[in-house]
């Protein structure tokens, strides 16, 4: 069978949820039974040269690069793409690129969706966007053949505005596991320590919270301690050009740029404290990614990152900077003579390759 991927900005390298979701999933996934295709936005590939990923072809599709309209207009041509080259299967990631499950429909294809969030939650998006998105959503979820959903919150959540969906399946995100062993090359070439610094990861957009870090972070009694956020800002808005200013005024607080690979790695391996101060995410794959390092962690107490399980003192009231001031005060004062071993076999790529093969063959059946 073929499967075409879309709803995603690409692989490999990509920064973005769930752009390293399907750059660990689909390599897993496509063998001789199952073709993979994952359609990329080609603006934001480090290399384009790239069309072969671990036995998943790449089709790179360009747009306009819009922060309202590329999604969409990408996943309209990613169908037609579909159709034309004879898909079985078209599988759409997250509720925005959804609101084309009906045409994919009406075109013959089998459509599954993974709902990674209530997107119409991220406080960047306006009235108008967020009523696109919510109407990506019921299409999605109406029309698709199947759903796949991330989290049990968002399972819940679905449950309760479709009652009567019937092919909803929990996959959860995965992690990759840790050796164990990395370098600190390029920790030192950015300037820092081993267990020096505290690292925050992912886009710089205004859900992530990373202004209320740097505030809170600020307001910590002075010290060598750093503060590392790596990510960079698909599109230069107001929020992300406010928050480098505000990291300019405030001490030793570190810009990295979006890190991948080992690097990123590196930097997990090596952090006194990880701290993920959300206002929203589906699950969050930065936080198992630090967790499976064994790096200390906090995070704020939205309910996807509640639904790790972590203890009460790993989290902080959401969107409350005082709270997050205190937590880091605590955290990084407390001494550190090993890594922390978290349970992470509920995030197992394989198993949830697994699965969602799964899900293919039994549409197909």
């Amino acid at each position: 069978m073929k499967i075409v991927v879309t709803g995603t900005r690409g692989i490999p390298g990509i920064q973005g949820g769930i752009e390293t979701h399907c750059e660990e999933l689909y390599p897993l996934i496509a063998d001789r039974q199952h073709e993979v295709v994952v359609v990329r936005r080609p603006g934001y590939a480090a290399n384009r040269a790239v069309k072969v990923y671990r036995q998943v072809r790449i089709k790179d599709i360009d747009v306009v690069r819009n922060k309202y309209l590329e999604a969409f207009v990408h996943t309209f041509l990613s169908i037609l793409y579909a159709r034309r080259t004879g898909a079985d299967i078209v599988h759409i990631h997250a509720v925005g690129p959804a609101l084309f499950t009906p045409l994919a429909r009406m075109l013959g294809l089998k459509v599954v969706v993974t709902h990674h969030g209530a997107d119409y939650d991220r406080e960047k998006w306006g009235r108008f966007a967020k009523w696109i998105l919510r109407m990506g959503e019921k299409a999605g979820m109406r029309y698709a053949n199947h759903v796949i959903v991330i989290s049990e919150h968002i399972r819940r959540m679905i449950l309760q505005k479709y009652p009567s969906i019937k092919n909803i399946t929990l996959v959860h995100n995965g992690v990759k596991a840790f050796s164990g062993t990395c370098g600190t090359e390029f920790i030192h070439n950015l300037g820092l320590t081993e267990r020096n610094y505290v690292l925050a990861v992912g886009r710089l957009v205004k859900e992530k919270g990373f202004d209320r870090l740097v505030e809170a972070f600020g307001q910590l009694p002075a010290s060598s301690l750093m503060l590392v956020i790596a990510g960079g800002a698909d599109h230069e808005d107001s929020y992300a050009i406010k928050l480098k200013e505000k990291c300019g005024k405030v001490k030793n607080v570190c810009l990295a740029g979006f890190v991948k690979g080992d690097n990123l790695t590196e930097l997990y391996a090596h952090a006194k404290l990880f701290v993920l101060p959300s206002t929203h995410e589906g699950l969050p794959i930065a936080l198992l990614e630090a967790m499976s390092c064994g790096v200390p962690v906090l995070a704020s107490d939205i309910p996807a990152n509640k639904e790790i399980g972590l203890p009460d003192e790993c989290y902080f009231r959401s969107g409350d900077t005082d709270d997050l001031r205190k937590a880091l005060e605590q955290r990084t004062s407390e001494r550190q003579d090993s890594r922390v071993e978290y349970d992470l076999s509920a995030y197992d790529w394989a198993y949830i390759a697994l699965r969602t093969r799964g899900i293919y063959d039994s549409l197909m059946a």
